[in-house]
């Protein structure tokens, strides 16, 4: 089981009286709010990371298109209508 850890956040007094609007219209402390914030925060940053590392990975497979290197068409081919 997870022990939580208190931290001291500063915020500007108009956005901490935003927060606890919010809270309050959806029924939850700030607290919980800004845990699931930052929790979604810090998963959507693994995420991409993730998604990141496999797309350098792919871009490093050098996926054969079966062209053997050289295209197999021409500019007018290409353009003919």
């Amino acid at each position: 089981m997870s022990q939580n850890q208190n931290i001291t956040l500063s915020l500007p007094r108009e956005l901490l009286r935003r927060i606890k609007r919010l809270a309050v219209d959806r029924d939850t402390s700030v607290s919980s709010l800004m845990t699931e914030t930052l929790a979604r925060l810090a998963d959507d940053d693994r995420r991409y990371g993730a998604a990141r590392k496999r797309a350098l990975a792919a871009l490093r497979a050098h996926r054969s298109l079966g062209t053997g290197g050289r295209p197999t068409w021409t500019r007018d081919d290409l353009h003919a209508r």
